[in-house]
């Protein structure tokens, strides 16, 4: 027999992921047709079945059950609600575009009104905010239409890089150390459209900006030669982000240590933010990342808490209402879920609403209403329900990691039916030591899957954490509401734990890296962990254990003998080359430093070498400016048996993280059949004092079979050499052909001279820089060089992650046409 809900429910699921594949939009008007359609016809779908049934049972017959094996039922809800869901998520995305960015606005100083209207998020004397856009004009008066909302940067004085290419700029306005929710401001900024970082499985900036309603993003214009930001006043806009900030503020008052404070603030108020970046790969490294920032279990037990309190007064209302006991009016088990489901709505919204949180609140409002009309659903009923319903709200949260993890979660416990209560103490440990044991064995595939590692002591480390943060950390995190000492006490514990998880963190077999597997792996393996979660048979058991199998086994596939493959990574204004061959790797360039919490190594670098399950050789630093050794202590925490090659000074900072030798013209070594030499610089370059620029490790790789009908498959790195530099190569006699060439200098107007190029002679440019730079790399000068030779240009800007073989010379994959999707940034 087919629960209606049931069909309903995938056919929405199924109608919202079939809608986040598409490349492009339709027209707006086809969505809202389509959907008029739908909808008409699951109005006469609901008549027809109602008309089978008596008045009596008709609400009842709708939302239980369809009659007994009637297939073609089940089939037409299922299309129904994914028509609907479909036009119903795709008319919304149209609708959210109308008010995108207007392209010539991007680059261009504009004076703008606006509120504050999120917790700002400081890094060092920095701040970034969301600013609910009330007016916008041009510097001379011009009213312009921006969109309702922009992130913005406000940074200060500080340091960028290690010293190389670093400096200070200008003086600036620092942003004010109370700026809050609700403020008004008047700024000068300069707004550009989101543009994000597109990656083989990396992380989708641009997605996240689309769900968080953000179309533009931009910084605040605060040097001495711009109009001084003004604060216009207070307003009662965005009262609960204010109230957060004022908690986050008063923690930071009671807590001294600094990275407590944090973590008692992301319990408490849900800034994730506010921990720090060590921090989090300790709870990474032990699984228990999903306990340190707002979780379904700490909303559920405030709830349940909530519902004991409620349902015990309701229950004793005659004592103090003897002639008309509440219970009359209303039961009592329906007063304790209306008042959980109250209270989880509450506590969700005042900590940022996540996904975790919407599936906690919908799930216990869907038993509510349960309750009221006196129905019972089987407990996957509800969780298919509360699925599409967080779907129907944000369609896009389908894309995220919290999604899956959050739902799947919760069907592996309601498929093992561990939600079934004890008889004892004893009985209760043992259930929370097996629901433990099923959440790290059937996550683990999951976990791999999305982060590509897994952590291997997370069993042990929730088993101790799970209960000391939900039973004693975050209610002494919610007395202090009350209590401001509770903070405190708060974090003392927290010590404790995070010392433990520090322990069992450094541990060398804590974390387990398998390379990224295909959709038809990891779908396997999810329907191996259900069947295995499930009270089945034994072999039906172990045959869900096969299907696991092929992620655990998976390898990436590499180039074959005497080939080589290379990956240029799309990380903004800076470097970084990963180049493969048979059976090694090799990384030229780190990528930029972004600030002095994150840089290109550990945004970029480390998840695409994590996700193909590389192990690399060497690393080749060009030389010291940070965006080309920004990312190096990241990578090279991650791979620390890679030697390095670099034209880094001996007494620069970076030295300080391990053995390098110096790049020198002569060397040379092969790797399964390929190729390499080093052409620059000379021995005696690094006795001249020369900029770094100047004393760029020039890289040229070869393969040993023959492509073309002119010579071997070859590629050129030249770091940010310049035209004596391109010169001197000339003058060497050195062999400088190459079918790839990494532009130097990114395409500066210091570089790739007409004789240069002419001597290499490429078929693919490949150019490595930040969209909109404030360089304004590559010049247009440098292209028409570029374009009057006929080589094929690909910016990283506009080709995501850019791949080329050695088998295929004249081909280029560019990740941004690989992962094409409408929210994506078309320029």
């Amino acid at each position: 027999m087919f629960s209606v809900i049931t069909p309903f429910a995938l056919g929405w699921i199924a109608g919202t992921a079939l809608q986040l594949q598409q490349a492009k939009l339709w027209a707006a008007d086809m969505y809202w047709c389509l959907g008029a359609v739908a909808l008409l016809l699951v109005y006469a779908a609901a008549r027809f079945i109602l008309s089978r049934f008596a008045f009596a049972r008709s609400a009842s017959a709708f939302f239980s059950r369809v009659s007994a094996g009637a297939w073609w039922q089940a089939f037409v809800w299922f299309a129904l609600a994914g028509t609907l869901a479909f036009s119903l998520a795709g008319a919304r995305a149209c609708q959210f575009l109308q008010t995108a960015l207007n392209p010539a606005l991007e680059g261009r100083t504009l004076q703008v009104v606006g509120i504050v209207a999120n917790l700002p998020q400081r890094t060092e004397d920095s701040a970034r905010f969301r600013l609910e856009v009330e007016s916008a004009r041009e510097m001379d008066g011009t009213q312009v239409q921006l969109p309702p909302h922009v992130l913005l940067g406000w940074y200060g004085n500080r340091l960028k890089g290690y010293g190389g290419q670093g400096g200070s700029d200008d003086q600036v306005q620092a942003p004010p150390a109370d700026l809050r929710p609700g403020d008004r401001w008047q700024l000068a900024v300069r707004l550009k459209a989101p543009h994000g970082h597109i990656n083989p499985h990396g992380f989708d900036y641009e997605l996240w900006l689309w769900e968080q309603g953000l179309q533009a993003t931009g910084y605040v214009r605060n040097g001495a030669k711009d109009a001084p930001p003004q604060w216009l006043g207070s307003t009662w806009a965005h009262p609960i982000e204010r109230l957060r900030q004022r908690v986050r503020s008063a923690i930071d008052a009671q807590v001294a240590d600094r990275a407590m404070a944090g973590i008692v603030a992301a319990l408490l108020v849900g800034d994730q933010a506010a921990i720090e970046r060590t921090d989090w790969d300790v709870f990474r490294a032990t699984g228990v990342a999903h306990l340190m920032a707002i979780s379904g279990l700490h909303i559920t037990g405030l709830a349940w808490l909530a519902a004991l309190c409620v349902g015990g007064l309701w229950r004793r209302s005659d004592v103090w209402s003897p002639r008309k006991p509440w219970s009359l009016c209303l039961p009592a088990p329906v007063a304790a879920s209306a008042s959980a489901a109250l209270v989880a709505l509450a506590y969700a919204v005042f900590t940022g609403w996540g996904v975790p949180a919407q599936r906690t609140v919908w799930m216990l409002g869907v038993v509510t209403l349960l309750r009221v009309y006196g129905l019972r659903w089987p407990l996957m009923q509800v969780w298919l329900s509360v699925c599409a319903v967080v779907l129907a709200l944000d369609p896009w949260a389908l894309m995220q990691a919290g999604f899956w993890l959050s739902f799947v979660a919760v069907g592996v416990l309601f498929a093992s039916g561990s939600q079934e209560g004890a008889a004892s103490v004893w009985g209760a440990v043992q259930r929370m030591c097996r629901e433990q044991w099923l959440m790290s064995v059937c996550l683990a595939p999951l976990t791999l899957l999305l982060f590509h590692q897994v952590s291997v002591v997370g069993l042990f480390a929730n088993l101790l954490a799970v209960p000391w943060v939900t039973l004693v950390v975050t209610p002494l995190c919610m007395v202090g509401l009350v209590l401001p000492l509770a903070w405190s006490l708060a974090a003392e514990a927290l010590q404790l734990s995070v010392w433990l998880l520090k322990v069992g963190a450094g541990v060398s077999w804590a974390q387990w890296s398998a390379p990224a597997a295909p959709l038809w792996a990891g779908a396997a393996a999810l329907a191996g962990m259900g069947l295995w979660a499930m009270r089945l048979p034994i072999w039906l058991g172990l045959f869900g254990v096969a299907l696991v199998l092929p992620v655990l086994s998976w390898q990436t596939p590499r180039p074959a003998y005497g080939a080589f493959e290379l990956v240029a990574a799309d990380m903004g204004q800076g470097h970084a080359v990963l180049l493969r061959t048979a059976t090694h790797s090799l990384l030229y360039d780190t990528g930029p430093r972004y600030s002095a919490e994150t840089d290109a190594g550990q945004r970029v670098l480390v998840p695409l070498l994590r996700a193909w399950g590389e192990r690399l050789d060497r690393i080749v630093i060009s030389h010291q400016d940070s965006d080309h050794s920004g990312g190096a202590p990241s990578v090279m925490a991650m791979q620390p048996q890679a030697d390095v090659l670099t034209s880094i000074a001996p007494e620069h900072p970076l030295r300080q993280l391990g053995h390098m030798q110096r790049c020198e013209r002569g060397q040379s070594w092969v790797w399964d059949g390929v190729h390499f030499e080093v052409l620059h610089p000379r021995a005696a370059d690094y006795e001249r004092k020369l900029k770094p620029n100047a004393l760029s490790c020039v890289l040229r790789v070869s393969a040993s079979h023959w492509q073309t009908n002119r010579t071997h498959a070859s590629a050129l790195l030249a770091g940010d050499i310049e035209a004596a530099q391109e010169h001197d190569l000339l003058q060497s006699g050195q062999t400088l052909q190459a079918d790839w060439l990494l532009v130097p200098h990114h395409g500066s107007a210091t570089s790739s001279t007409s004789a240069f190029l002419e001597a290499v002679d490429p078929s693919v440019a490949i150019v490595q820089a930040g969209y909109r730079n404030r360089f304004g790399h590559p010049r247009p000068d440098v292209l028409r060089r570029y374009s009057d030779l006929g080589v094929l240009v690909v910016q990283t800007p506009r080709c995501g992650a850019s791949t080329w073989r050695s088998e295929q010379p004249n081909l280029v994959q560019c990740e941004r046409n690989l992962r094409q999707r409408y929210w994506q940034h078309v320029f």
